[in-house]
């Protein structure tokens, strides 16, 4: 998906950089497939900020997307691809041979009129979904189930995809985006192909007001608050108190621990030590 720069008619549009929409072929979501999306503002059901910086943006609705490809052994066809205002990536609306409608996540590839199928005797080619065990070793996957029957969990980001590394019997050993190495049952099911709007990571917001449109909040520094509101507070001019970067509840801020998981299904992490 190309990148289009905008004409810097003034200050905030000077290096402001929005995604092309002409991969797009359909503006409004189908009917059977969106629900109302209420907005939370980073609160819990307590009325409590456990997320901060949320709240506000544009008003949208949520499709619904089928990430356990509930419509098993039988084809659908492409139909459209369309902007979904709740995640990075785009949608294709699949029409299958039964009437039914679903979303799925737009692969990188897939274009109007193809035929997708989500079966355990399917072939391993773009947009189909089929157990891992049945995916040949070095392809690239996504929308990855982390067990059996639990729909697609990771790998759901623009441009992102997984890499089949090793099989077993029992295990399927993926290499995520994030470098790390990790294993999943065989009975698992994934996507085959890279997601598409790979350029969504390389936009140029320009303006406080898109990300206020996208629902994010300004963010203020510690240094900027008072001493009972931050460990970075307070102090004659710009100080730390010579601290390490604390968060307001004084954890570690910069890649401190704060405590050891251990996952036998992880083989390496993706903030594992350098050898030295």
């Amino acid at each position: 998906m190309a990148m289009i720069r905008k004409k810097p008619r003034t200050a905030a549009s000077r290096f402001q950089t929005v995604l092309s929409s002409k991969d797009l072929t359909k503006k409004k979501p189908e009917k059977s497939l969106v629900k109302a999306l209420k907005k939370s503002g980073g609160r819990n059901a307590y009325g409590r900020i456990t997320v901060r910086h949320r709240g506000g943006g544009a008003m949208r609705k949520y499709r619904l997307i089928d990430f356990g490809r509930a419509e098993r052994d039988v084809p659908g066809k492409v139909v459209a691809i369309e902007y979904d205002p709740n995640r990075n990536v785009n949608i294709a609306l699949i029409s299958y041979a039964g009437g039914a409608k679903r979303y799925i996540l737009h692969p990188e590839g897939l274009e109007i009129g193809s035929v997708v199928m989500a079966s355990d005797k399917t072939e391993a080619k773009l947009g189909n979904a089929l157990p891992l065990k049945n995916i040949p070793l070095g392809f690239l996957v996504h929308n990855v189930e982390i067990r059996p029957q639990s729909r697609g969990t990771f790998v759901r980001s623009a441009g992102t995809s997984a890499q089949i590394m090793g099989k077993t019997d029992e295990r399927i050993t993926l290499k995520m985006p994030s470098g790390e190495i990790r294993m999943v049952p065989a009975e698992s099911w994934a996507t085959v192909g890279v997601l598409g709007t790979a350029d969504f990571k390389n936009i140029r917001w320009g303006k406080a007001g898109r990300m206020r449109h996208r629902g994010i909040r300004p963010t203020v520094r510690g240094m900027a608050m008072n001493p009972v509101d931050h460990p970075h507070g307070g102090g004659e001019g710009r100080s730390k108190s010579g601290s390490h970067p604390r968060s307001p509840w004084g954890k570690g801020a910069k890649g401190t621990r704060t405590r050891k998981r251990v996952n036998p299904m992880i083989i390496r992490r993706r903030k594992s030590k350098k050898s030295k």
